[in-house]
């Protein structure tokens, strides 16, 4: 498989005023976030990439959770934390170490443990060696042993790092652990395309919450069915938007997740609404997919609401030729979700999406294939040197990735790179599958 590239997020939480601003900052070696001694300072999350022991990871430091207010604002920071803690790999619970532990802790230590996020209990403000048995007290909460800081100082910040890294790690491990025949179908889409209606359909009740509201689902929700043969993942992700509309912390959330989503999956089955036709939005999220690799499938749901005059569904078909220029090996499915219509096609699809995805060409099949496509078509000449390649080779699959050797690589035109593109899709399939071209000097 190949080796997974998603943002890791770690989210540092807990009640107002613990320090959670000064240990963002402590941890990025800069000023970042403001700090102050007044409670509540932090309110909008604020996020940065870091490193630590070779691990990058996202740090997003949030507002003090406040459990029981009357303040809107001090009540959207609060659901700001349920979300981060949500939608995050890894959690640092900050305590304060100099004050017995209050009620708010012990709620944030409830979320915790229901989560069953991997977190770590960090005691701040213990500045010297004579405090760190005060961190123990910490232990009750049942989420581990404490690690004592001081995140002003600087102490014991190495440590701590250390700890989440190692955390991290395991994690990643857990996920490289599960069977390589699983597939890790990613339902996205705008909101209100009818991804969940999809998934209820398939699972035949109503898992999922499904309304007119455009945004109803604002976490990715994993289930599993089996199809064709295979276990596949299913995962249901809340509808992705404009960063420019993006205004409330949920929706923030929302986003990273459904990128994180794609991140991980096998392929990436895209819902579109008919009656609005594939939008800019759409080819953004679809170009996501093809850049990284995922195999893609395109699903034109509510289909049944589209008027079926001749004239007007080869409309439709032009103009949906038009916006899929340069990516017509993606297969589209016109689906009604509401009315059942090609709903279950969508798995036998993915399901040969993913065969396609793994698929390997033998190196003397494609060597043979080299041969005849250079008696249809040789590169055009450049400067009066005159091109050739000499062999290929299959370099990796899932997603496949193809290495050709010639004498001259870089002058090879980007139009013959399509041309062999093409014949490869033409000769051995690989639909709905992005492929990686590689050429190299001989």
């Amino acid at each position: 498989m190949e080796k997974s590239v998603r943002k890791i997020v770690v989210s540092i939480v807990g009640r107002p005023n613990v320090g959670k601003s000064t240990l963002f900052n402590r941890i990025l070696r800069r000023r970042e976030a403001i700090v102050d001694d007044h409670p509540g300072v932090t309110r909008d999350r604020k996020s940065a990439e870091t490193e630590w022991e070779g691990c990058r990871f996202t740090l997003v430091d949030t507002g003090g959770y406040i459990p029981k207010t009357d303040d809107i604002i001090e009540e959207g920071v609060t659901q700001q934390v349920r979300f981060a803690i949500h939608e995050s790999d890894f959690i640092t619970f900050l305590i304060d170490g100099t004050t017995a532990i209050t009620d708010v802790d012990g709620e944030v230590a409830e979320l915790l443990r229901k989560s069953s996020r991997p977190c770590l209990v960090v005691v701040n403000k213990i500045d010297n060696m004579k405090r760190e048995p005060d961190a123990a007290v910490f232990v009750q909460f049942g989420l581990g042993e404490p690690i004592p800081v001081s995140a002003l100082a600087g102490r014991g910040i190495g440590d701590m790092l250390s700890f989440i890294v190692k955390g991290l790690y395991r994690q990643s491990q857990i996920e490289k652990e599960m069977k390589d025949d699983v597939v890790r179908l990613a339902v996205v889409g705008k909101p209100n395309a009818g991804k969940s209606t999809f998934v209820n359909v398939i699972l035949g009740q109503e898992r999922l919450l499904v309304t007119d509201i455009p945004g109803t689902t604002r976490d990715a929700v994993d289930v599993w069915v089996r199809s064709h043969g295979k276990d596949i993942q299913l995962i249901d992700t809340a509808g992705m938007r404009k960063r420019t509309k993006i205004n409330k912390n949920v929706e923030y959330y929302s986003n990273l997740r459904t990128h994180k989503v794609i991140d991980r999956c096998d392929v990436a089955c895209i819902f579109t609404d008919a009656e609005e036709g594939v939008t800019q939005q759409d080819m953004r999220v679809i170009h996501e997919v093809v850049e990284k690799k995922k195999g893609v499938l395109l699903v034109i749901n509510k289909w049944d609401l589209i008027e079926k005059e001749r004239e007007h569904i080869r409309q439709f078909e032009e103009k949906l030729e038009r916006r899929l220029r340069g990516l017509d090996y993606i297969p589209v499915l016109f689906v009604s979700c509401k009315n059942n219509l090609r709903v279950f096609k969508i798995l036998e699809m993915a399901c040969r999406i993913f065969d396609e995805r793994g698929k390997r060409v033998p190196s003397p099949q494609l060597n043979r294939f080299i041969e005849d496509l250079y008696r249809e078509l040789s590169p055009p000449a450049v400067a009066g040197k005159r091109i050739r390649i000499m062999y290929g080779s299959q370099v990796g699959e899932q997603p496949p990735r193809f290495a050709f050797f010639s004498n001259y690589p870089n002058l090879i035109k980007e139009s013959y790179q399509r041309f062999l593109e093409n014949r490869i899709r033409d000769v051995f399939g690989f639909e709905g599958v992005p492929l990686t071209i590689r050429f190299k000097k001989k």
